[in-house]
Parts: C-alpha cells; structure tokens; sequence
C-alpha cells in the first residue's frame, strides 16, 4: 500500500490543522493506520493509531484530549485532527500502515510509511 501525508503547515500555538492519509494500492481497510512524528534531533514517536474499521483508536499520551484519529474506508483515507497546538508538537509527521493482528504502537510494527508532512507551531 502507498501513502502520502498532508496537511502541514505553520500555525500559532492555540491553533488546530488537519493531516490527511491517503492510501492506493492494496486494500486500504485491511490495515491498522497510524501517525508518527519526528522532531529535529530526536527519535521518531508515535501519535495515534487506529485500527481497520476504526473501532479502536489509541494515543500518545501527549495526544490524549487534543488530537483524534479518524478513517475513511471509502475514500482510502485516516485524518489526525490536531487541536490546542503547542510549539512542542512541531515535527514531521508521518502516516504508516500495518497489518499485524495487534495493533501496534512502535514504529517496527508498520511495514508501509508515507513521505511525512511538516507541522509547525509558532508561539
């Protein structure tokens, strides 16, 4: 499956974007999606994932109360609505895929990465 990332941008701390996922090739829902992100000079952490049909979801706990996953099967697409931006959000994100059984949350468990989009907080 391929996936590309967007939605990035630069806004003020207090403020919201939406990443989106968008995925082609095999078949979409059969994969648990997750975001991950990458500061400058820091290991790559994850966000949130969700599984195949959306009925589970799970965050970071930086992202609890802020940030919610969501999918479309039909559009072959996850989002991250990201809101309450802080500077210490600013990254790269990256959408990844997998199709483990449990879902995971580390970046070994996702075999499929999009090429990230850059999210910038200012504050």
């Amino acid at each position: 499956v391929q996936l590309q990332a967007s939605g990035g941008g630069l806004v003020q701390a207090g403020g919201s974007l939406r990443l989106s996922c968008a995925a082609s090739g095999r078949t979409f829902s059969g994969y648990a999606i997750a975001w991950f992100r990458q500061a400058p000079g820091k290991e790559r952490e994850f966000v949130a994932t969700i599984t195949w049909n959306g009925g589970g979801t799970y965050y970071a706990d930086s992202a609890k109360g802020r940030f919610t996953i969501s999918r479309d099967n039909a559009k072959n697409a996850v989002y991250l609505q990201m809101n309450n931006l802080k500077p210490e959000d600013t990254a790269v994100y990256y959408c990844a895929a997998s199709a483990a059984m449990i879902i995971p949350m580390t970046r070994d468990g996702y075999m499929y990465w999009g090429q990230g989009t850059q999210v910038t907080v200012s504050s």
